[in-house]
């Protein structure tokens, strides 16, 4: 039986480790050719050799997506090699450490709004390009249970998850008649590397936030990967401006 995404072109962001990782994966096991984007490039280069090894097609690139110009050149390079790019999961982020409001650094809070916000304009902007060329193609935004409800302590990183899900918003109105559909994923708290090195370092408060989950357990970077395929596949092909939640029913409280 044919792949879902055979003979497509699929981006990921942040793709060295945790959810960008597992969906880079799980694009190339549906049969796309992948490109791995991640600031470290080390991470990204090992995780495409590693695809390529299983038999898949896979590109590793360095890319800091708060650099519109590295940004700019790893859709050059994705198009250089591919020919097309038919779906970009835009997922690199980072955290800061929690403080309240008055307390926060406003480096921190700069940063964030550079790679979380900044970061995904950057990536839509130029892949939106690409996509538009050839008159088809899906987009899916990394946001967070924090692009949904207030977090207490993460101020900026929710201030900067709620605006992924704007852009997502106004994206999705500008192109759903060119061909191109614009997503949002907000995940809960997932087993990623990062989660695994804070219950290791605060497991008190790490279970807490496990007992906060009515699933009661976290997610898998796997079951984060199944819906950003899901919207980037024909099945969703009249879902347009969404954000999917997946958290374990964490905001449905």
């Amino acid at each position: 039986m044919p792949k879902e995404f055979e003979d497509k072109v699929a981006l990921v962001t942040g793709a060295g480790s945790g959810i960008g990782l597992a969906t880079a994966r799980a694009f190339a096991e549906a049969g796309a050719s992948v490109a791995l984007a991640d600031k470290d490039e080390e991470s990204a280069l090992f995780a495409a050799d590693q695809l390529i090894e299983a038999g898949h097609k896979a590109l590793g690139i360095e890319c800091d997506v708060a650099d519109e110009q590295q940004v700019a050149a790893m859709i050059e390079r994705t198009l250089s090699n591919y020919g097309r790019l038919d779906a970009a999961c835009n997922n690199a982020g980072i955290h800061v450490q929690l403080a309240d409001t008055s307390e926060a650094a406003g480096e921190d809070f700069d940063r964030l709004m550079a790679i979380n916000l900044r970061g995904v304009w950057n990536c839509m902007k130029h892949e939106l390009r690409a996509m538009l060329r050839q008159g088809s193609g899906a987009i899916v935004n990394v946001s967070s249970q924090s692009g949904i409800a207030g977090i207490a302590g993460l101020c900026a990183y929710t201030a900067s998850k709620h605006g992924v899900l704007g852009l997502t918003k106004s994206a999705a109105l500008e192109y759903a008649a060119k061909g191109i559909r614009v997503n949002a994923v907000c995940p809960g708290s997932v087993l990623t590397p990062m989660v695994e090195r804070a219950l290791a370092s605060h497991p008190e408060s790490m279970n807490k936030v496990i007992q906060d989950i009515p699933l009661g357990r976290l997610g898998g970077a796997e079951e984060i990967a199944a819906a950003v395929l899901w919207l980037c596949g024909p099945a969703a092909s009249f879902v347009i401006g969404h954000a999917l939640v997946v958290d374990g029913g964490y905001t449905a409280r």
